[in-house]
């Protein structure tokens, strides 16, 4: 990654705790599931220790469930090895004042082990990994993320006391890019816009989606792990802001039966004298690079779902007519298709629109480096494009569950060779535990079906 000067640097750090501007500073780093998990230090305490030598955190952060319980089958953290610790290391590119929590700053942290080597199935050392791998190409890649949303009237507290039942929509209706819609809760979207472009992110815009409820914010695109991290810290801040506003959002893929929240996933490539590497002369305005990189993402996309739609729920997006995608397909500017090339010259790029709001943006990103990866270095072919409705036409299907994408990521020679074979094992344990809470839970829908007829 280039260098680049931070949101808030070291020394405006320092002033602000001096003039008691600042006085809590967030370490914090993304788990599995892409959630911040930290500490918060007294700021003096953070500027004397904590920024030179780092601190400490239980290696069971990247081995429990999203309830937080521990759980088996991970090879680096276990009862048997007695859940130590592992180091946080400050990444002071990352320093940025949280303006959503008052007199606060956040920086975001890689893992070490004690003898310094990197936890290697820390999502963000996933990413840095691939982007190495593409440095040695002399490539880099930038990304853009396009999170959905659905606002509640409701808060957090009474949707958990209820269940998340009969909850009240924001908007009633379907508001796409309806300005009077966006009305309704601009109060707390130009809130978290503002506050996020005092965070150190380039807001883009604000429009309204389908679901009743349901918006997007948008972010400029930027280098990859740059994109990542503010990721992690947007959707953290959007929750924490609309519990201080008094309603509820959520980011889940599917909350309901009508359009699921989408993540789609810009991203582009340029060399080493910036310019962008997938623009060309073809007939559809890209380069070999780009041909050979949107092949590879063909080729791994089936494997690589579970990085992608990494939850039970992420799956039941997939519905044909939805705007999710069901066909491992690529076409310019077509929205059926999972891959969506988009762009002309210096934007050329292309959109995957297999994740949802619910996605590890660090996995997803570092998935379809590799996956690009794997094109470019066996030169592989890029079939025609899908000019029509890909939903009705005859491609591949991606996984339909979440049992089916993980057998997939677990039994994939492009997988083990990308990632590694801990990797590969780390969060095929991760889908397994998913799937055993699920399998073991009763749902709303058996209860309705079988509580009285059955």
């Amino acid at each position: 990654m280039a260098d680049r000067t931070p949101p808030l640097t070291v020394e405006e750090l320092r002033a602000l705790v001096a003039a008691g501007e600042i006085d809590t500073v967030v370490l914090a780093f993304p788990d599995m599931q892409g959630r911040l998990q930290g500490k918060r230090f007294a700021a003096p305490f953070f500027l004397g220790e904590v920024l030179a030598h780092g601190t400490e955190g239980c290696d069971y952060l990247l081995a429990v469930d999203t309830e937080m319980n521990t759980v088996g089958g991970y090879a680096m953290s276990s009862w048997e090895r007695g859940y130590g610790d592992f180091a946080m290391r400050p990444d002071l590119a990352t320093l940025r004042r949280v303006p959503w929590n008052e007199a606060s700053a956040l920086v975001t942290a890689d893992l070490a082990w004690a003898d310094g080597s990197p936890v290697a199935a820390a999502p963000r050392q996933i990413l840095r990994r691939q982007l190495d791998r593409l440095a040695a190409h002399g490539l880099t890649a930038h990304a853009g993320t396009e999170l959905e949303f659905i606002v509640f009237a409701d808060t957090y507290e009474r949707a958990w006391d209820t269940g998340y039942r009969d909850l009240t929509p924001a908007n009633r209706y379907n508001v796409d890019y309806s300005i009077l819609g966006g009305g309704r809760v601009e109060p707390l979207l130009r809130r978290i816009r503002n506050e996020m472009a005092a965070a150190g992110l380039t807001v883009e815009s604000a429009k309204g989606e389908c679901n009743p409820g349901q918006h997007e914010i948008a972010f400029r695109y930027d280098e990859a792990l740059v994109t990542c991290d503010q990721h992690a810290v947007y959707k953290t801040g959007a929750k924490e802001i609309a519990s201080q506003e008094g309603v509820s959002l959520t980011f889940m893929a599917k909350y309901n039966e009508r359009e699921g929240n989408s993540c789609h996933i810009h991203l582009s490539l340029q060399d080493a004298t910036g310019t962008n590497a997938m623009a060309g002369e073809d007939e559809h305005g890209m380069s070999e690079v780009m041909r050979r990189f949107l092949a590879g993402q063909l080729a791994a996309m089936r494997d690589f779902s579970l990085l992608y739609a990494p939850n039970v729920n992420s799956y039941k997006r997939f519905q044909p007519g939805s705007f999710a995608p069901t066909a491992v397909a690529w076409g310019p500017d077509n929205r059926t298709c999972a891959l969506r090339t988009v762009g002309h010259g210096p934007s050329t790029r292309f959109e995957n629109r297999l994740p949802g709001g619910d996605v590890n943006p660090y996995l997803a990103v570092a998935a379809m480096i590799a996956a690009g990866l794997h094109g470019i270095e066996r030169g592989l072919e890029l079939p025609p494009p899908c000019t029509g409705n890909a939903y009705a036409a005859d491609h591949a299907h991606v996984p339909t569950t979440l049992r089916e994408a993980a057998e997939l990521w677990e039994t994939s020679e492009i997988a083990k060779e990308a990632f590694g074979p801990e990797v590969v094992a780390h969060y095929r344990n991760m889908a397994r535990v998913e799937l055993a809470a699920f399998d073991a839970a009763v749902t709303d829908w058996e209860l309705r079906r079988s509580f009285e007829r059955h």
